[in-house]
């Protein structure tokens, strides 16, 4: 399962956001989960991972779960990322 994200904070994704993200991916133990972007994926429990995809404002992403725990992972993942500003839902 997957949603797909317009990234509308003028800083894009950076190391801040990034540990939310990557925090809430790892108190998931039974799913993995990825983020998507310009041709790159990487999983979102890697910090360093999420920074290399350097994220701005105006890109495009999408976070994918997989594993028994996916749709919990996904809704944690996606409040993470319109409670901070991140990014809206796209589609």
């Amino acid at each position: 399962m997957q949603k797909n994200f317009k990234i509308v904070d003028e800083d894009g994704i950076h190391a801040r956001p990034a540990t939310a993200l990557v925090n809430t991916a790892n108190k998931f133990k039974g799913a993995e989960s990825f983020a998507e972007a310009n041709g790159k994926k990487v999983t979102l429990k890697s910090i360093l991972g999420v920074l290399s995809l350097g994220l701005e404002q105006g890109d495009s992403i999408v976070l994918s779960s997989e594993g028994e725990e996916a749709e919990a992972a996904l809704n944690a993942l996606s409040e993470v990322m319109v409670n901070e500003g991140l990014g809206e839902i796209n589609g």
